[in-house]
């Protein structure tokens, strides 16, 4: 199985290596650092499967994933984050993910996951798969974040995570006013009034560690 590992942290990429490595029929045949790597490994190797984190510099998240599976339809993506899966897994995989896993889980679960994702099926958590069915009830009370575009919801995080609008437009290729639209879009929905009251939403509903 030819894996591609995207992800910016140096440790975390060589802690996969070493997991897969172990196994005799895995290898990984190409690392990349931000979104822009990622997405340029994508297109010129060839690839099983690919585990991307969902937060690296550049391009990263939800558009990444969507763009991967732009660029490869056929192939599964298993997503890693520190955030909880459960508050943050509908996004990936509405986005196209195979399986979403947190980073703790990595060295119990990983090469499990990835066989499973090689052989056509997806990776839940236990505690994801409750949530998923939680939410399939005709009667399931959703939180107000979940209401948002994939867009929304990722300016949000961003917002959340402290960066300023300059900075969201430069890493999402959009203007400032485009972003600041989003921001109030984001408001609404969320029925907050400003950024302080979004940092406040976000940490409440652990979206941001």
């Amino acid at each position: 199985m030819r894996v591609l590992i995207a992800d910016d942290h140096p440790v975390v990429r060589s802690g996969l290596r070493q997991i897969l490595a172990s196994e005799r029929d895995m290898v990984v045949v190409g690392e990349a650092r931000n979104g822009h790597e990622a997405l340029d490994l994508v297109r010129k190797l060839e690839w099983d499967v690919a585990i991307l984190d969902f937060s690296m510099p550049g391009r990263s998240g939800v558009d990444l994933l969507k763009e991967i599976k732009r660029e490869r339809p056929t192939r599964p993506v298993l997503v890693l984050s520190m955030l909880p899966e459960e508050l943050h897994a509908t996004q990936v995989f509405k986005a196209g993910a195979a399986g979403y896993m947190n980073k703790e889980s990595a060295c119990e679960e990983l090469t499990a996951a990835l066989r499973k994702l090689a052989n056509g099926g997806k990776y839940v958590s236990p505690m994801l798969a409750e949530k998923l069915a939680s939410e399939l009830a005709p009667d399931a009370d959703r939180p107000l974040h979940e209401t948002l575009s994939d867009r929304e919801y990722r300016v949000m995080w961003l917002l959340a995570s402290g960066r300023k609008i300059n900075q969201i437009a430069n890493e999402m290729f959009l203007s400032p006013s485009t972003i600041s639209t989003y921001r109030s879009r984001i408001l609404k929905k969320l029925r907050l009034s400003n950024n302080a009251q979004l940092v406040h939403y976000a940490v409440k509903n652990r979206l941001v560690a």
